[in-house]
């Protein structure tokens, strides 16, 4: 694949140069849920219109010890209190990887374990169904690593991820831990076509983990594993790479495992490697992306150029354990599904105190 010059461009965007720390605050028990129910792995956030916050809780666990069904959806109001749960025992739910809305308030869950997405309204009730699971007396056939990537079938979707769209309300998937794709389907729910294959070039992924689109139909992809953000339009064609070159800070370690004495650049622990992709929707857009190591929440120009960053791994408060999804209502307010630490923090950013500091800087 030929490597354009928006490719070469691209790699200098986010420079090597310090980046400001913006100054949040992390608001502690915001959620109020019931004294019996407790959350499990958090795998994703969504706002709706009204402010109402959406939780995906790889909870209420059935099955075997593995390969458990493991999906649960939750609503809180805005001020954090519980409302219920939506698609309870639902034929799809089995270990769910996004939750998103659309501009008309219906909910969208992404099912990496059934190999499905999800449509519901307002209401709670799915009014849309893409992809399809296997039957349950089939056996599962786990792939093995050299295996060559599976064969790409429209309309069929392998570990699929997110979910986002454009203006026109076309549906686009990124297809995910298997099929190394971004999937296109019209608004009926009709496929239109599929671009990407496993690899490391420019229009390749390995993982594409998140996805999300920008005013203009500019389609952004997390390409976890290759440490970058890819940008294409809406039919597909390459525009650039966004590189987060920000150095981890000294003495900075893994949540889970050993820190390498030269930690990654590359792969799913590689500083800056993208976990995430939310928007905002304010006059301005900006681009809000994560990694688990150091543990960072970046904040991006559209171009790719990092404006800011806030947290760390932990297990505190402010701190994140492999953060797997982010809502971003506004720019200053996010929410972060805290994978490992089982919980949604919600984060107020307070960006003028960061102004205000680095004004009185000698």
């Amino acid at each position: 694949m030929k490597r354009s010059s928006a490719f070469v461009l691209a790699l200098a965007a986010a420079p090597l140069f310090a980046q400001p720390e913006i100054p949040f605050d992390s608001v502690p028990d915001f959620f109020k849920y019931p004294s019996e129910m407790n959350l499990g792995e958090m795998a994703s956030v969504a706002v709706n219109s009204k402010g109402h916050i959406f939780m995906l809780s790889r909870s209420n666990v059935t099955g075997p010890l593995y390969g458990t069904i493991a999906t649960q959806v939750l609503e809180f109001d805005k001020n954090g209190n519980y409302i219920r749960e939506i698609g309870k025992g639902l034929y799809g739910f089995g270990y769910a990887h996004s939750i998103r809305f659309d501009k008309y308030d219906n909910l969208w869950v992404v099912d990496k374990g059934t190999n499905m997405i999800m449509k519901f309204n307002p209401a709670g009730h799915v009014t849309m169904v893409l992809g399809r699971k296997e039957e349950a007396p089939d056996e599962h056939e786990y792939r093995k690593a050299g295996d060559p990537p599976p064969r790409h079938v429209n309309n069929y979707y392998n570990q699929p991820t997110d979910v986002a769209w454009d203006s026109e309300d076309n549906i686009f998937i990124s297809d995910g831990y298997q099929n190394s794709r971004v999937a296109k389907i019209d608004k009926n729910g009709d496929w239109i076509k599929s671009w990407g294959s496993r690899g490391a070039d420019p229009g390749q992924f390995n993982t594409p983990h998140n996805i999300g689109l920008d005013r203009q139909n500019n389609v952004y992809v997390a390409d976890r594993q290759n440490a970058r953000i890819q940008v294409f339009d809406a039919n597909g064609t390459f525009l650039r790479i966004i590189k987060i070159n920000v150095p981890p800070p000294p003495g900075a370690k893994f949540v889970l495992g050993n820190t390498p004495p030269s930690p990654p650049s590359t792969g799913t622990m590689g500083a800056g490697a993208p976990w995430t992709i939310c928007i905002t929707q304010g006059p301005t857009q900006y681009l809000y992306t994560n990694d688990a190591f150091p543990g960072r929440i970046y904040k991006l120009t559209l171009d790719g150029t990092v404006v800011g960053m806030f947290g760390k791994a932990g297990r505190q408060l402010k701190q994140f354990n492999w953060n797997h999804g982010l809502a971003c209502p506004s720019e200053n307010e996010l929410y972060a599904a805290d994978l490992n630490n089982w919980r949604v923090q919600k984060l107020i950013l307070h960006p003028s105190k960061s102004a205000a500091t680095a004004a009185i800087q000698p």
